[in-house]
């Protein structure tokens, strides 16, 4: 534990403690007698005598640290362990977070009063922690009489949290106090003579991010109005950054998006936010987002664990994450290894062996999912099988049916299911085919081969899916991600994207809610179905699909009962070219569950009249660049031209741009990585047409490079004809262009960017695009 600072002689006590570690500033000690064989000799044996004729209140901890400045006899006790692993825990703190910072003070004055400071500061925080936990009010009501008193904001200012923390005043730390609120981040302190007091509002923060320099291992590195601001030596710095994420999140949701905000039951009330609120809400909104779960379920509860991997025959360590209706596992060895197993699928979970803490699950789909180590394992099954039996109503028995039926045989057979369970015959109106089926290009010439790599494909996926599971409950491993990038057959296309999406858990816990929702959309007459009817034979007109009333039928409804669905969105351009892709390989109930994890889950925020999100991710994408290609970002004198020419690339996933049978290939990669492919894609493009970018003289000739390497772009491997292929009108001048393959393309993003990060966070993102 961290103590009050105070002096130490040493002289007269050199005979009862052993230095074990010891640095410019710091020295770490080791009570004698303490861990020695032996008892330490005669020292040893007294100073053990002493401690054990003293009372449980006057032990001495066998563990110190003690902090001193060079050339100075005076020492200062800051920290006591009861075990090496509590006292090597403040040491490595210390290391890690002060140590590099007291050599840029001038005096050894001002390094102890700093360190005295941070200490104070630390042990404060501690307390603040322990009252959280015995919900006791008075610590907080201190620091919140504190807040009210420096900064003077108005009375309805809502403290959220504040941490001791130090503040870069040019090059020299001042110890002080971070204060969240609702609307503020405010800074204060008071050391060396010295007052500082800072307040940024959320909404004028343009970069919030956790850095690294030669001096801090980590800081939080915030940037309003062009100022650079740093803190650092945080307690608990990760706890720290992801509240100043929400909070900033909050007030630019707030700014850009009243609607949907005010409709938040999380965060349209200022004065229910609370710190633990937003943390799990935080964490909530992460899981269901990272194994593409619908946006209403929140997480409940995670057990760190093993789990057995049977193709590999090795136990994988990671995190089980439990919400409402899903259990799912992620690994943390890098293997890349997941799972989802949804409730609706569970016919039994039993205690495994006592001695290894084991749980196991069962599945309808005949798999058994095998947990070890896992803490409380035996209250855990308890609740795994209240949640089961609780949720086993008629409902929830059709659902598991349906859930069944797609993991087991396919999701291609769910309308079969619904007419079995009784649900009304809507095949007028809903077609159950997907259109590539029904209009799927002949090339004699080349059909043989082509569909041979085809069948070459589908025995791939049938070996891993006999190694790793069909269907929702599949083990997702860097195989399954290899395969992808090499393209999905088209026979199981649309229902790998079903399952990488999550769309197959919308579709099978809302049966029949489509042909409803079709039957109450047709005939209304609104803005977005006179925007629908304008674009209907504008999405892909190359493809037979959509040169018949068949294809634009169900383009029409898909489209005009998703706007009936979230008039919120209603229809955006670009929406068509998605959803026309959708259509070729999905059936058009699967197409519409589809449409509705990318508009509300995947991507959240592109398809409106703002487009707030698409302008994020460009922003996300400009800053990329100019980490990843720093010489095109000196070459181009407008930042602005990549938002302009990736816009389309964002809104269409490349669909726009690329030979249909390219753009399916990074469509696959969509569903399965998220934003991050088509992040990853875009700096490919760029970086593979770099030398003649750095030609250019102007946009109009970049835009035209750019134009140029997409329709030389060719998929090796697809069994569509030149003649259906969009944009495959190339003139003769370009007709002795290079070939790129479309996989290698990918597989080189892959590649070159693999520590990119999936997707920064829209809060930061979206006040840089608004900055800029």
């Amino acid at each position: 534990m961290w103590l009050k600072p105070e002096e130490v002689l040493l002289k007269n006590a050199l005979k009862l403690w052993v230095q074990e570690r010891s640095n410019q500033y710091f020295v770490l000690q080791r009570r004698r007698g303490y861990g020695e064989e032996g008892g330490g000799g005669l020292a040893g044996l007294l100073v053990g005598t002493l401690d054990a004729v003293l009372d449980s209140t006057s032990k001495v901890a066998p563990f110190r640290i003690l902090h001193q400045t060079p050339d100075s006899q005076v020492y200062w006790s800051i920290a006591c362990g009861s075990s090496r692993e509590e006292i090597t825990e403040h040491w490595e703190w210390l290391e890690h977070n002060v140590m590099k910072t007291l050599s840029v003070f001038d005096s050894n004055e001002d390094i102890t009063s700093f360190v005295q400071g941070k200490i104070r500061g630390l042990i404060a925080e501690e307390g603040k922690y322990s009252f959280v936990r015995e919900d006791d009010p008075e610590k907080f009501r201190e620091g919140l009489m504190k807040f009210e008193k420096c900064f003077g904001l108005p009375e309805q200012e809502k403290l959220i949290t504040y941490y001791s923390c130090s503040y870069w005043k040019g090059r020299v730390p001042c110890q002080g106090w971070l204060y969240l609120s609702t609307n503020f981040l405010s800074f204060y302190s008071f050391l060396l003579g010295a007052e500082i007091k800072l307040i940024i509002s959320w909404d004028e923060i343009s970069k919030l991010e956790k850095t690294s320099n030669v001096i801090l291992t980590e800081s939080i590195h915030v940037c309003s109005h062009g100022e650079d601001h740093y803190f650092s030596m945080f307690l608990h710095i990760s706890e720290t950054f992801l509240l100043m994420e929400q909070l900033a999140n909050y007030a630019v949701r707030r700014l850009f998006d009243k609607e949907t905000f005010e409709n938040d039951p999380v965060l349209h009330d200022p004065l229910q936010i609370t710190k633990r609120g937003l943390e799990s809400y935080a964490h909530s909104k992460h899981f269901s987002a990272f194994f593409r779960l619908p946006k209403e379920e929140s997480l409940k509860e995670v057990h760190e664990c093993f789990l057995w991997v049977p193709f590999s025959h090795y136990n994988t360590h990671g995190k089980m994450c439990i919400s409402e209706n899903y259990i799912c596992f992620a690994s943390q060895d890098g293997s890349l290894c997941s799972v989802i197993i949804p409730l609706r699928e569970v016919t039994g979970v039993d205690k495994g062996d006592p001695a290894n803490r084991g749980v196991s699950i069962s599945t309808k789909g005949k798999t058994a999912f095998r947990f070890t180590e896992v803490r409380d394992f035996g209250l855990l099954v308890a609740k795994l099988r209240m949640k089961c039996n609780a949720t086993a109503s008629p409902q929830h028995i059709i659902s598991t049916e349906v859930a069944a039926g797609s993991a087991t045989d396919s999701p291609k057979d769910f309308g079969a299911e619904q007419s079995k369970m009784g649900q009304r015959d809507n095949s007028k109106t809903v077609s159950t085919e997907a259109l590539m089926t029904v209009y799927h290009p002949q090339d004699a010439e080349n059909l043989d081969s082509k569909m041979l790599k085809e069948k070459m494909k589908e025995q791939s996926w049938n070996i891993l899916f006999a190694e790793r599971g069909h269907g929702v409950s599949m083990f997702r491993t860097k195989k399954t991600r290899d395969l992808v990038v090499r393209g999905i057959p088209e026979a199981l296309r649309g229902e790998l994207w079903l399952l990488f999406s999550g769309a197959v858990n919308d579709m099978a816990t809302n049966p029949g809610y489509y042909p409803e929702l079709v039957e109450k959309s047709l005939g209304t007459c609104t803005l977005a179905t006179d925007e629908i009817e304008r674009d209907l034979r504008r999405s892909l007109p190359e493809h037979p699909a959509f040169q018949s009333d068949t294809g634009i039928s169900a383009l029409r409804r898909v489209l005009t009962a998703y706007a009936f669905r979230n008039p919120q969105i209603g229809y955006c351009q670009a929406m068509n070219i998605l959803t026309s892709v959708l259509l070729l390989y999905a059936k058009e109930e699967e197409a519409f569950w589809l449409l509705v994890a990318v508009c509300e889950r995947m991507l959240p925020d592109y398809f409106n009249r703002r487009i707030i999100g698409a302008l994020v991710d460009q922003a996300v994408f400009e800053e990329l660049i100019r980490v990843h290609l720093p010489q095109l970002t000196d070459h181009m004198t407008d930042m602005t031209f990549f938002s302009s020419v990736s816009l389309s690339w964002f809104l269409t996933l490349f669909i726009s741009v690329l030979p249909i049978e390219c753009a399916v290939n990074v469509v696959d990669c969509f569903f399965y990585d998220g934003i991050k492919a088509i992040l990853q894609l875009g700096l490919a493009v760029l970086e593979y047409n770099m030398e003649k970018l750095l030609t250019c003289k102007d946009d109009a000739e970049a835009v035209t490079v750019l134009n140029r390497f997409f329709d030389s772009v060719t998929n090796k491997d697809s069994p569509l004809p030149p003649a259906v292929q969009q944009g495959s009108n190339l003139s003769d001048t370009k007709s002795d262009l290079p070939k790129v393959d479309i996989t290698d393309l990918i597989r080189e993003s892959n590649e070159v960017y693999i520590v990119l990060r999936c997707r920064k966070d829209k809060t930061t993102s979206l006040a840089v695009s608004r900055s800029s």
